[in-house]
Protein backbone atom coordinates (compact mmCIF):
# COMPACT_ATOMS: atom_id res chain seq x y z
CA UNK A 1 0.00 0.00 0.00
CA UNK A 2 2.88 2.50 0.64
CA UNK A 3 4.04 2.34 -3.26
CA UNK A 4 0.26 4.53 -3.25
CA UNK A 5 1.67 7.15 -1.40
CA UNK A 6 2.94 10.37 -3.48
CA UNK A 7 4.20 13.57 -3.44
CA UNK A 8 1.63 16.59 -3.54
CA UNK A 9 1.00 17.70 -6.90
CA UNK A 10 0.97 21.34 -7.98
CA UNK A 11 -2.64 21.04 -8.57
CA UNK A 12 -3.79 20.06 -5.11
CA UNK A 13 -1.65 22.75 -3.23
CA UNK A 14 -3.03 25.22 -1.08
CA UNK A 15 -1.79 28.27 -2.55
CA UNK A 16 -2.76 30.44 1.05
CA UNK A 17 0.29 27.75 2.86
CA UNK A 18 3.06 28.62 -0.13
CA UNK A 19 2.25 32.40 -0.18
CA UNK A 20 2.64 32.11 4.14
CA UNK A 21 5.63 29.76 4.00
CA UNK A 22 7.19 32.37 0.92
CA UNK A 23 7.08 35.44 2.92
CA UNK A 24 8.24 33.43 6.68
CA UNK A 25 11.26 32.23 4.81
CA UNK A 26 12.26 35.89 3.19
CA UNK A 27 11.20 37.30 6.64
CA UNK A 28 13.08 35.21 8.60
CA UNK A 29 16.37 36.54 6.59
CA UNK A 30 15.96 40.07 8.39
CA UNK A 31 17.13 38.51 11.52
CA UNK A 32 19.43 35.90 10.10
CA UNK A 33 21.59 38.45 8.15
CA UNK A 34 22.87 39.83 11.65
CA UNK A 35 24.79 36.17 12.33
CA UNK A 36 25.48 35.54 9.44
CA UNK A 37 27.94 39.35 9.41
CA UNK A 38 28.51 39.93 13.20
CA UNK A 39 29.56 37.72 16.72
CA UNK A 40 26.62 35.78 18.07
CA UNK A 41 26.61 37.71 20.53
CA UNK A 42 25.11 41.13 18.50
CA UNK A 43 22.29 38.77 17.95
CA UNK A 44 20.83 38.94 21.61
CA UNK A 45 22.56 42.16 23.16
CA UNK A 46 23.01 44.44 20.20
CA UNK A 47 25.31 46.52 22.33
CA UNK A 48 27.84 43.93 22.34
CA UNK A 49 29.19 45.07 18.85
CA UNK A 50 28.96 47.40 16.32
CA UNK A 51 27.09 50.47 15.90
CA UNK A 52 24.43 50.99 17.58
CA UNK A 53 23.47 54.70 16.87
CA UNK A 54 22.27 56.82 14.35
CA UNK A 55 20.37 54.90 11.41
CA UNK A 56 21.46 51.56 12.60
CA UNK A 57 19.80 51.96 15.70
CA UNK A 58 16.54 52.47 13.85
CA UNK A 59 17.33 49.31 11.16
CA UNK A 60 18.03 47.64 14.49
CA UNK A 61 14.30 49.10 16.08
CA UNK A 62 12.31 48.23 12.77
CA UNK A 63 13.55 44.12 12.75
CA UNK A 64 13.34 43.52 15.99
CA UNK A 65 9.84 44.84 16.21
CA UNK A 66 8.84 43.70 12.87
CA UNK A 67 10.66 40.49 12.49
CA UNK A 68 12.50 39.20 15.33
CA UNK A 69 10.98 35.77 16.52
CA UNK A 70 7.81 36.93 14.25
CA UNK A 71 8.88 34.94 11.06
CA UNK A 72 10.70 32.02 12.64
CA UNK A 73 7.46 31.44 14.74
CA UNK A 74 5.07 31.31 11.38
CA UNK A 75 7.83 29.40 9.75
CA UNK A 76 7.56 26.65 13.10
CA UNK A 77 4.09 27.18 12.49
CA UNK A 78 3.86 25.91 9.30
CA UNK A 79 5.55 23.01 10.08
CA UNK A 80 3.61 21.62 12.63
CA UNK A 81 0.44 22.82 9.50
CA UNK A 82 2.33 20.31 7.18
CA UNK A 83 2.80 17.45 9.23
CA UNK A 84 -0.98 17.12 9.31
CA UNK A 85 -1.29 18.02 5.93
CA UNK A 86 1.36 15.18 4.63
CA UNK A 87 0.32 12.12 6.83
CA UNK A 88 -3.62 13.26 6.49
CA UNK A 89 -3.00 12.48 2.51
CA UNK A 90 -0.96 9.38 2.84
CA UNK A 91 -3.30 8.05 5.42
CA UNK A 92 -6.18 9.21 2.94
CA UNK A 93 -4.17 6.54 0.12
CA UNK A 94 -2.74 4.05 2.16
CA UNK A 95 -4.28 3.90 5.52
CA UNK A 96 -1.11 4.55 7.56
CA UNK A 97 1.58 7.71 7.42
CA UNK A 98 4.53 7.00 10.36
CA UNK A 99 6.85 5.07 8.00
CA UNK A 100 6.36 7.92 5.57
CA UNK A 101 6.61 10.74 8.33
CA UNK A 102 9.49 9.34 9.75
CA UNK A 103 11.33 8.81 6.74
CA UNK A 104 10.46 12.34 5.99
CA UNK A 105 11.64 13.59 9.18
CA UNK A 106 14.95 11.44 9.43
CA UNK A 107 16.28 13.07 6.09
CA UNK A 108 15.58 16.71 7.40
CA UNK A 109 17.41 15.81 10.61
CA UNK A 110 20.85 14.85 7.98
CA UNK A 111 20.01 17.81 5.67
CA UNK A 112 20.03 19.76 8.97
CA UNK A 113 22.71 18.81 10.61
CA UNK A 114 24.61 19.04 7.10
CA UNK A 115 23.57 22.93 7.43
CA UNK A 116 24.35 23.40 10.71
CA UNK A 117 27.71 22.20 11.12
CA UNK A 118 29.22 22.78 7.80
CA UNK A 119 27.25 25.95 6.56
CA UNK A 120 25.85 27.83 8.94
CA UNK A 121 25.56 27.26 13.23
CA UNK A 122 21.87 28.79 13.40
CA UNK A 123 19.94 26.00 11.47
CA UNK A 124 16.71 25.81 12.50
CA UNK A 125 16.23 21.68 10.27
CA UNK A 126 17.47 20.29 13.24
CA UNK A 127 14.82 21.44 15.80
CA UNK A 128 12.29 20.67 13.55
CA UNK A 129 13.42 17.22 13.04
CA UNK A 130 13.58 16.62 16.01
CA UNK A 131 10.44 17.62 17.16
CA UNK A 132 8.60 16.50 14.26
CA UNK A 133 9.45 13.10 16.31
CA UNK A 134 7.56 14.11 19.12
CA UNK A 135 4.58 15.68 17.88
CA UNK A 136 3.20 13.18 14.96
CA UNK A 137 1.93 11.32 18.08
CA UNK A 138 -0.83 14.71 19.05
CA UNK A 139 -1.80 14.99 15.31
CA UNK A 140 -5.26 13.44 15.89
CA UNK A 141 -5.76 15.43 18.87
CA UNK A 142 -9.01 18.12 18.94
CA UNK A 143 -7.59 21.62 17.77
CA UNK A 144 -8.68 23.15 21.27
CA UNK A 145 -7.02 20.45 22.59
CA UNK A 146 -3.48 20.77 20.68
CA UNK A 147 -3.90 24.62 21.37
CA UNK A 148 -3.77 24.49 25.30
CA UNK A 149 -0.88 21.76 24.74
CA UNK A 150 1.38 23.79 22.49
CA UNK A 151 0.58 26.88 24.31
CA UNK A 152 1.52 24.95 27.62
CA UNK A 153 4.77 23.51 25.65
CA UNK A 154 5.86 27.06 24.38
CA UNK A 155 5.67 28.59 28.05
CA UNK A 156 8.08 26.27 29.53
CA UNK A 157 11.00 28.10 28.02
CA UNK A 158 9.64 31.16 29.85
CA UNK A 159 9.21 29.21 33.27
CA UNK A 160 13.08 28.09 32.59
CA UNK A 161 13.95 31.83 32.31
CA UNK A 162 12.11 33.43 34.54
CA UNK A 163 13.27 30.80 37.26
CA UNK A 164 17.14 31.49 36.05
CA UNK A 165 16.67 35.26 35.83
CA UNK A 166 15.66 35.73 39.56
CA UNK A 167 18.20 33.26 40.59
CA UNK A 168 20.93 35.44 39.25
CA UNK A 169 21.94 37.00 42.97
CA UNK A 170 22.72 33.31 44.02
CA UNK A 171 25.13 32.38 41.26
CA UNK A 172 28.63 31.19 42.35
CA UNK A 173 30.86 34.51 41.31
CA UNK A 174 32.63 32.57 38.57
CA UNK A 175 29.26 31.34 36.65
CA UNK A 176 28.06 34.59 36.70
CA UNK A 177 31.12 36.27 35.35
CA UNK A 178 31.23 33.69 32.72
CA UNK A 179 27.69 34.14 31.35
CA UNK A 180 27.95 37.62 31.17
CA UNK A 181 31.03 37.39 29.18
CA UNK A 182 28.70 35.65 26.26
CA UNK A 183 26.20 38.22 26.79
CA UNK A 184 28.87 40.82 26.35
CA UNK A 185 32.37 39.31 24.90
CA UNK A 186 35.55 41.04 25.65
CA UNK A 187 36.86 42.44 22.14
CA UNK A 188 39.62 39.69 22.32
CA UNK A 189 37.07 37.14 22.00
CA UNK A 190 35.41 39.14 19.29
CA UNK A 191 38.43 39.27 17.32
CA UNK A 192 38.98 35.42 17.79
CA UNK A 193 35.29 34.67 16.41
CA UNK A 194 36.14 37.30 13.64
CA UNK A 195 39.43 35.53 12.82
CA UNK A 196 37.92 31.90 12.88
CA UNK A 197 34.94 32.91 10.80
CA UNK A 198 37.43 34.86 8.17
CA UNK A 199 40.27 32.38 8.54
CA UNK A 200 40.56 29.11 6.61
CA UNK A 201 38.14 26.60 5.56
CA UNK A 202 38.96 24.05 8.33
CA UNK A 203 39.05 27.13 10.96
CA UNK A 204 35.25 28.37 10.01
CA UNK A 205 34.00 24.72 9.65
CA UNK A 206 35.61 24.04 13.34
CA UNK A 207 34.49 27.51 14.51
CA UNK A 208 30.68 26.69 13.28
CA UNK A 209 30.21 23.30 14.02
CA UNK A 210 31.06 24.16 17.84
CA UNK A 211 28.73 26.96 17.94
CA UNK A 212 25.96 23.84 16.17
CA UNK A 213 26.47 21.40 18.57
CA UNK A 214 25.74 24.28 21.78
CA UNK A 215 22.67 25.18 19.47
CA UNK A 216 21.58 21.54 19.04
CA UNK A 217 22.64 20.76 23.08
CA UNK A 218 21.85 23.47 25.66
CA UNK A 219 20.07 25.84 23.90
CA UNK A 220 17.74 23.19 22.51
CA UNK A 221 16.90 22.10 25.97
CA UNK A 222 16.58 25.62 27.10
CA UNK A 223 14.40 26.87 24.02
CA UNK A 224 14.36 25.60 21.00
CA UNK A 225 12.45 22.16 21.95
CA UNK A 226 9.55 24.31 24.08
CA UNK A 227 9.41 26.79 21.23
CA UNK A 228 9.46 25.07 18.00
CA UNK A 229 7.22 22.04 19.47
CA UNK A 230 4.91 24.09 21.22
CA UNK A 231 4.53 26.37 18.07
CA UNK A 232 4.22 22.87 15.91
CA UNK A 233 0.98 21.86 17.88
CA UNK A 234 -0.26 25.56 17.52
CA UNK A 235 0.26 25.09 13.96
CA UNK A 236 -1.56 21.99 13.88
CA UNK A 237 -4.39 23.22 15.45
CA UNK A 238 -4.68 26.11 13.74
CA UNK A 239 -4.49 23.72 10.38
CA UNK A 240 -7.39 22.02 11.74
CA UNK A 241 -9.60 25.03 12.15
CA UNK A 242 -8.77 26.09 8.79
CA UNK A 243 -7.02 29.37 9.74
CA UNK A 244 -4.09 28.50 8.19
CA UNK A 245 -5.82 27.40 4.08
CA UNK A 246 -7.84 30.86 3.91
CA UNK A 247 -11.09 28.88 4.61
CA UNK A 248 -12.61 31.46 7.38
CA UNK A 249 -14.10 34.54 6.63
CA UNK A 250 -12.62 37.85 6.06
CA UNK A 251 -13.99 39.52 8.87
CA UNK A 252 -12.95 36.44 11.19
CA UNK A 253 -9.05 37.43 9.76
CA UNK A 254 -9.98 40.99 10.05
CA UNK A 255 -10.67 40.67 14.15
CA UNK A 256 -7.41 38.30 14.45
CA UNK A 257 -5.09 40.90 12.35
CA UNK A 258 -6.63 43.43 15.00
CA UNK A 259 -6.15 41.76 17.87
CA UNK A 260 -3.26 40.16 17.32
CA UNK A 261 -1.36 43.64 16.52
CA UNK A 262 -3.34 45.18 19.65
CA UNK A 263 -2.28 42.65 21.69
CA UNK A 264 1.48 41.96 20.44
CA UNK A 265 3.10 44.74 19.32
CA UNK A 266 2.34 46.64 22.71
CA UNK A 267 4.11 43.82 24.31
CA UNK A 268 7.08 44.09 22.25
CA UNK A 269 7.15 47.82 22.81
CA UNK A 270 7.38 47.64 26.01
CA UNK A 271 10.11 45.27 25.86
CA UNK A 272 11.97 47.22 23.61
CA UNK A 273 11.51 50.65 26.18
CA UNK A 274 12.73 48.23 28.87
CA UNK A 275 15.73 46.70 27.78
CA UNK A 276 17.33 50.22 25.87
CA UNK A 277 16.29 51.62 29.64
CA UNK A 278 18.92 49.12 31.19
CA UNK A 279 20.98 49.33 28.28
CA UNK A 280 20.78 45.66 27.82
CA UNK A 281 22.25 44.37 30.59
CA UNK A 282 22.77 41.14 31.37
CA UNK A 283 21.31 40.86 34.62
CA UNK A 284 17.55 42.15 33.19
CA UNK A 285 17.67 41.80 29.54
CA UNK A 286 19.25 38.29 28.51
CA UNK A 287 16.31 36.22 30.93
CA UNK A 288 13.47 38.20 32.10
CA UNK A 289 13.85 41.27 29.35
CA UNK A 290 13.62 38.51 26.52
CA UNK A 291 10.13 37.01 27.25
CA UNK A 292 8.54 40.50 26.08
CA UNK A 293 9.60 39.40 22.60
CA UNK A 294 9.10 35.65 23.19
CA UNK A 295 5.71 36.61 24.01
CA UNK A 296 4.47 39.35 21.98
CA UNK A 297 5.77 38.10 18.70
CA UNK A 298 3.12 34.97 19.18
CA UNK A 299 0.25 37.28 18.84
CA UNK A 300 2.22 39.59 16.14
CA UNK A 301 2.98 36.31 14.26
CA UNK A 302 -0.90 35.58 14.44
CA UNK A 303 -2.07 39.18 13.26
CA UNK A 304 0.54 38.73 10.87
CA UNK A 305 -0.93 35.57 9.45
CA UNK A 306 -4.65 36.91 9.57
CA UNK A 307 -3.08 39.44 6.84
CA UNK A 308 -1.86 37.00 4.43
CA UNK A 309 -4.44 35.17 4.57
CA UNK A 310 -6.77 38.52 3.31
CA UNK A 311 -4.23 38.78 0.92
CA UNK A 312 -4.58 35.08 -0.21
CA UNK A 313 -8.66 35.50 -0.02
CA UNK A 314 -8.45 38.99 -2.43
CA UNK A 315 -8.59 38.54 -6.26
CA UNK A 316 -5.76 41.11 -5.72
CA UNK A 317 -1.41 41.38 -6.50
CA UNK A 318 -1.75 37.49 -8.50
CA UNK A 319 1.39 38.45 -9.40
CA UNK A 320 3.29 38.79 -6.48
CA UNK A 321 1.49 36.06 -4.92
CA UNK A 322 2.15 33.91 -7.47
CA UNK A 323 5.99 34.57 -6.26
CA UNK A 324 5.57 34.51 -2.75
CA UNK A 325 3.52 30.84 -3.25
CA UNK A 326 6.97 30.08 -5.59
CA UNK A 327 9.44 30.82 -2.63
CA UNK A 328 7.37 29.35 -0.33
CA UNK A 329 7.09 25.96 -2.16
CA UNK A 330 11.02 25.80 -2.79
CA UNK A 331 11.29 26.70 1.13
CA UNK A 332 14.11 24.50 1.66
CA UNK A 333 15.86 25.32 -0.99
CA UNK A 334 15.93 28.96 -0.51
CA UNK A 335 16.52 28.83 3.27
CA UNK A 336 19.88 27.04 2.67
CA UNK A 337 20.38 29.34 -0.35
CA UNK A 338 20.30 32.31 2.31
CA UNK A 339 22.51 30.45 4.11
CA UNK A 340 24.87 29.78 1.15
CA UNK A 341 24.92 33.62 0.16
CA UNK A 342 25.46 34.86 3.30
CA UNK A 343 29.02 32.47 4.02
CA UNK A 344 30.16 33.59 0.74
CA UNK A 345 29.55 37.34 1.21
CA UNK A 346 31.01 37.38 5.32
CA UNK A 347 33.26 34.19 5.57
CA UNK A 348 36.61 33.83 4.70
CA UNK A 349 35.92 31.19 1.77
CA UNK A 350 34.07 33.52 -0.07
CA UNK A 351 34.42 38.04 0.44
CA UNK A 352 35.23 37.94 4.42
CA UNK A 353 33.32 40.80 5.33
CA UNK A 354 32.29 39.35 8.54
CA UNK A 355 32.68 42.03 11.25
CA UNK A 356 32.53 44.85 8.55
CA UNK A 357 29.39 45.53 7.26
CA UNK A 358 26.88 47.78 9.15
CA UNK A 359 23.28 47.50 9.94
CA UNK A 360 22.39 49.19 7.45
CA UNK A 361 23.78 47.35 4.47
CA UNK A 362 23.07 44.04 6.30
CA UNK A 363 19.01 45.04 5.21
CA UNK A 364 20.05 46.32 2.09
CA UNK A 365 22.03 42.86 1.29
CA UNK A 366 18.35 41.30 2.60
CA UNK A 367 16.50 43.38 0.31
CA UNK A 368 18.64 41.62 -2.90
CA UNK A 369 18.21 38.68 -1.64
CA UNK A 370 14.75 38.62 -1.53
CA UNK A 371 14.94 39.99 -5.06
CA UNK A 372 16.94 37.49 -5.76
CA UNK A 373 14.74 34.61 -4.69
CA UNK A 374 11.36 35.98 -6.22
CA UNK A 375 13.14 36.54 -9.23
CA UNK A 376 14.20 32.37 -9.57
CA UNK A 377 11.95 30.43 -7.41
CA UNK A 378 8.85 30.73 -10.15
CA UNK A 379 10.47 30.11 -13.13
CA UNK A 380 12.61 27.38 -11.92
CA UNK A 381 8.95 25.98 -10.13
CA UNK A 382 7.63 26.72 -14.07
CA UNK A 383 9.75 24.29 -15.90
CA UNK A 384 10.67 21.54 -12.79
CA UNK A 385 7.99 20.29 -10.24
CA UNK A 386 10.27 20.80 -7.31
CA UNK A 387 12.75 22.90 -5.95
CA UNK A 388 16.25 21.39 -5.87
CA UNK A 389 16.60 20.31 -2.47
CA UNK A 390 13.04 19.11 -2.71
CA UNK A 391 13.18 16.76 -4.79
CA UNK A 392 16.06 15.91 -2.75
CA UNK A 393 14.28 15.31 0.09
CA UNK A 394 11.66 13.62 -1.12
CA UNK A 395 13.24 11.26 -3.48
CA UNK A 396 14.88 9.73 -0.57
CA UNK A 397 11.79 10.78 1.70
CA UNK A 398 10.27 8.26 -0.80
CA UNK A 399 13.21 6.29 -1.49
CA UNK A 400 12.45 6.53 -5.33
CA UNK A 401 14.13 9.06 -7.54
CA UNK A 402 11.20 11.75 -8.27
CA UNK A 403 10.22 13.30 -11.28
CA UNK A 404 11.42 16.47 -11.83
CA UNK A 405 10.76 18.03 -15.62
CA UNK A 406 7.23 18.98 -15.82
CA UNK A 407 6.06 17.12 -18.85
Amino acid sequence: MESLVQPVQQKSRIQSLDILRGIAILGILILNIQSFAMPGAAYLNPTAFGDFDGLNFWVWLFSHAFADQKFITIFSILFGAGIVLVTQKAEAKSGKSAGLHYKRNFWLLIIGLIHAHLIWYGDILVAYALGGFIVYFFRKMQPRTLLILGTLVFSVHSVLYIMTGTSIPYWPQEALQDTMLMWHPPTSEIQQEINALTGSLSEQINYNSAGALVMETMVYAILFFWKTTGLMLIGMALYKMGILSAERSSTFYKRGLLVGFIIGFPIVIYGMIQNLAVNFSFEYSMFLGSQYNYWGSLFVSFGYICAVMLLAKSGKFEALKSKLAAVGQMALTNYIAQSVIGVLLFFGIGFGLFGEVDRIMQLTIVFAIWALQLWWSKPWLDRYKFGPLEWVWRSLSYWKKQPMKRS
